[in-house]
């Protein structure tokens, strides 16, 4: 159950408001996925490979996205700065809006993210008046330097594409959410509710989910699992989470003073 503080926390990007901090992937599509995503998820934004979105095609994904939803077009199959730029300005023509997804990548083995030509894209479409949402490998100095070019938010990978592994990157991520002062997404790799969750607790303003979901036996009760486990996050990072101790223990309870009281 959401408290009031949850209920008017919200997610805020290129002057954009969003209730939901569950952001739907484009990595494995299907109707029965938009679906559930957004009537299960809560999703309220939807990633999508330009390639999907062919006007008047049998495949066209577009068709399958209701109105309010918003589109966040990405630049999936880029392999450099003027190919990013050029799929972004293409997704804007087809109406997809300003929000764009930056995906650079040439390695086609482990699909990680050209940290350098992101950073040369972002300042570029930033410059022509897009909201600019990178994908990267966490690294504190590319994360100042893509703030620096224009970034609406950083998106850090947990783990490689597709992979459900989970936050691999955890302690780098959680520098980028302590140093960055722009919405750090964690994008890529989250595989249970149970890491979006901690995702949330460490202090992330939102998290994108597509294989986990996509490959689960029951696409509808997934859905549904991260929505709250988002939820839950999130509300625990804004109560704040309670103390850890390394060594020992502490009581908890005026009981284990009486208790010593009375063996004595």
């Amino acid at each position: 159950m959401e408290t009031q503080q949850t209920k008017e926390d919200k997610l805020v990007i290129g002057g954009q408001v969003f209730d939901s901090r569950f952001i739907l992937g484009s990595g494995k599509y299907s109707l029965d996925l938009i679906k559930a995503a957004i009537s299960h998820g809560g999703a309220q934004m939807i990633t999508l490979a330009l390639r999907r979105a062919n006007q008047g095609g049998v495949g066209n994904i577009l068709d399958f996205i209701p109105k309010g939803v918003t589109l966040l077009p990405n630049t999936s199959g880029a392999r450099n700065a003027k190919e990013a730029v050029r799929i972004a300005r293409l997704a804007r023509e087809l109406g997809c809006g300003d929000f764009v997804k930056i995906e650079v990548i040439r390695d086609s083995k482990y699909l990680l993210p050209d940290n350098q030509e992101t950073i040369q894209a972002t300042e570029m479409l930033a410059k022509e008046g897009f909201i600019v949402m990178p994908y990267m490998y966490p690294d504190l100095n590319v994360a100042r330097d893509l703030k620096n070019a224009g970034a609406a938010t950083i998106m850090p990978l947990g783990s490689p594409i597709g992979s459900n592994k989970g936050l691999c990157t955890k302690e780098f991520i959680k520098i980028l959410i302590d140093e960055i002062d722009l919405p750090i997404i964690v994008d890529a790799g989250i595989g249970r509710p149970s890491d979006a969750c901690l995702a949330m607790e460490m202090g992330a303003a939102a998290v994108m989910i597509n294989t986990a979901i996509a490959t689960a036996r029951d696409v509808v009760s997934m859905a549904a699992a991260f929505k709250n486990a988002i939820i839950a996050g999130r509300a625990a990072y804004l109560a704040g989470l309670g103390r850890v101790i390394d060594k020992g223990a502490a009581a908890s309870s005026p009981l284990t003073g009486f208790l010593q009281e009375q063996e004595g």
